[in-house]
């Protein structure tokens, strides 16, 4: 049986990515929506129906647990999908735990999509954890579309992060959480405008580790090929023009880890 992956485009990449490091001898299959990405500004209404078509579509793929590798999905749709599916599904949430616990002594920024800064699951976990008051939230919007357009180190990037941050004295802080799997792939460019030492914190492999222990203890941990089946909306991505894409998504997000910092 293989492990079934969703997001709304290439940000779960990241995720999968993870698995196919922590679990190389799995098989997965890969369910991007680009067809409705990005699901940050789309209401919940919608996102909730989006998700429940991709795991009807994953669920008949002989999967045997799911990872929805979107913090905006997970945020939003993630009870829903549990009451329905039997299958271990799995979401993400932003790291701040981590982060508040990190002894970097500044303040923690949290950056995720309009949405999930807006859903109570966020606002909840910051309070249980942020007993000194220090985490700050920020949403941002635009780095999903650069992500998708394949735009990731360019001037435009560097100037839209300075602007969408220039109310904050980024030296006060000490940890940036990204809340959203598609800022993974900008780590090159928050190294240049944060300073030194501060710490890019993410969920990707934690919540791989978490999938790994449960499976192991559903005895349903395999020893297959490694092979990852891809389709975007539903559409079989096999070679060609997408599919190399694919291969260079991967690759940067394996330069993006070596980018991370005091980890």
């Amino acid at each position: 049986m293989k492990i079934g992956f969703f997001d709304s485009g290439i940000g779960g990449l990241a995720v999968l990515n993870r698995a196919l490091t922590i679990l190389p001898n799995e098989d997965y299959v890969y369910y991007a929506d680009v067809d409705h990405v990005p699901y940050g500004t789309k209401t919940k209404e919608q996102i909730i129906k989006f998700a429940d078509n991709a795991v009807q579509f994953l669920t008949a793929h002989d999967v045997k647990a799911i990872v929805v590798a979107c913090n905006t999905a997970t945020s939003v749709a993630i009870g829903y999908l549990r009451e329905k599916y039997r299958i271990p599904i799995l979401g993400m949430e932003p790291a701040v735990k981590p982060a508040v616990e990190h002894k970097g002594g500044g303040r923690v920024l949290v950056i995720a999509t309009p949405l999930t800064t807006r859903e109570a699951k966020l606002k909840n976990l910051i309070c249980a954890v942020d007993t000194e008051k220090k985490v700050d939230i920020h949403p941002i919007s635009g780095l999903v579309t650069f992500a998708e357009n394949g735009e990731f180190d360019s001037p435009a990037v560097e100037a839209y992060l300075k602007k969408e941050l220039e109310g904050y004295n980024l030296s006060d802080y000490s940890e940036l959480v990204l809340g959203c799997t598609h800022f993974n792939y900008f780590k090159d460019t928050y190294a240049k405008i944060f300073p030194p030492g501060t710490e890019f914190i993410e969920g990707s492999a934690g919540t791989v580790k978490h999938l790994r222990n449960i499976l192991s203890e559903r005895n349903l941990l395999e020893n297959n090929g490694g092979n990852v089946e891809y389709y975007y909306s539903g559409r079989r991505i096999k070679d060609g023009e997408e599919k190399q894409k694919i291969d260079k998504l991967l690759l940067r997000l394996d330069k993006m880890r070596n980018i991370d910092r005091c980890i």
